[in-house]
Order: structure tokens, then sequence, then C-alpha cells
């Protein structure tokens, strides 16, 4: 008789390891000070192909990456960033734009293919926008956990100008931003303390 997967068998999966928590959780920070280690470019696509497995409305996965590794990158991104995300951002090994495909119900034939799903979103801009921007927000925090697992450090952002970014990266407005996240291995010595976060009761109710 063939085994039986584990997750087959209805016993409750084990819990995580709390070294794997603390790493993505409990002592995981927002860095904005970044060592000089480059990030190696199979981390990227690691971090990526984690973060598509999440789940995403339909399997619509519309969210788009687009991996600023270089100088000359960067400076394409420079005159969009606020003033207080320039300076750390063009300091960082890797800057992410993580984006949302207008086009993305076009691929869904393909991603969802027992149920004609494309039909549902073509030609109607509020829902393609409403859909993807929701999804794509889920997939950049994905990615986030997916690069921490990796041992790399993240400055997630939205400190900067949106029409510009797409002006300037998505011209044919089929890509639009969504938020900017930093990558690298940052200085946790260069940390602010941790701000506070509500308890259960003050965010939570159970019904």
């Amino acid at each position: 008789m063939p085994d039986v997967p584990a997750a087959s068998t209805g016993s409750p999966r084990a819990a995580v390891s709390d070294a794997c928590l603390d790493q993505i959780f409990r002592e995981a920070r927002t860095h904005n000070v970044w060592l000089p280690q480059p990030v190696p470019f199979e981390l990227l696509r690691q971090a990526y192909e984690l973060s598509a497995l999440g789940p995403t409305s339909a399997n619509t996965t519309p969210a788009r990456y687009v991996f600023l590794t270089t100088p000359q990158a960067k400076e394409r991104l420079r005159p969009a960033l606020s003033a207080g995300n320039l300076e750390k951002t063009m300091a960082a090994p890797v800057t992410v734009i993580i984006a949302w495909d207008t086009e993305f119900h076009e691929k869904l034939p393909k991603l969802f293919p027992h149920k004609d799903m494309r039909s549902i979103f073509a030609g109607k801009p509020d829902l393609i926008e409403a859909s993807a921007f929701r999804n794509s927000s889920l997939e950049g925090a994905y990615f986030i956990l997916a690069a921490r697992a990796l041992g790399l450090d993240c400055g997630p952002m939205s400190g900067f100008d949106i029409a510009k970014v797409n002006a300037e990266f998505f011209p044919d407005g089929k890509w639009k931003a969504n938020f900017l996240c930093n990558l690298g291995y940052g200085d946790s010595a260069k940390l602010f303390p941790r701000s506070p976060r509500l308890p259960f009761d003050e965010a939570c109710l159970a019904l």
C-alpha cells in the first residue's frame, strides 16, 4: 500500500520552530540602514517562487515585481522618492517595485483552468483594480515573509510618487505600482525600538 501523505491523515501539522517564528516575525524588523553586502540574484528568485504559493482570489496572482539591482536602475527611481525614503533606498542592495497587472485576467485560463474566470473581469476596470490591488498587496506581504525566511531583511514603504513610478517604469499603463520594498542585510545596530502593537483584545473579536 502506498504511503499516505501526512496532510491527508487529518492529523494536525506541527508548528514551525521558535527559531523560524523569531526570524520571520518576532525578531524581524523594518530596516532603514543597510550593510554593503550584495544580495544573490538566486535569493530573489527563491523569494518570488515561495511567495507565489500564497493564496489569492481565484488564483489571480496579479502581482508583478521589478527588481532594481543596479545604481543605474535606482537612479530612475530617485525622482519619485520622498525625502525620508531617498537615502535608505539608494543605499539598499535591492529595491523591489511590487506592482499589479491590469491585464491579470488574461492569464486566468492558465491559472484557473477549471472555470471561466476571465469573463468575470474582462471589460470591468473597477473590478480589475479592486481585485488586483487587494491581491497584489497580499502577494507583497507573502514576498516579505518569504524574503525574511531566506535570511534577507526588508524595508517596505509607500513614501513615493506613484504617478512618477508608473510613468518611468510602466509607460504603457499595463502594470501599476503598489508599494516599494528595500531588500538586503540590515544593520541591526541602527534599528529604532520596536513600535507598539495592539493586544489581541483590542484588535480582535471572537464570535
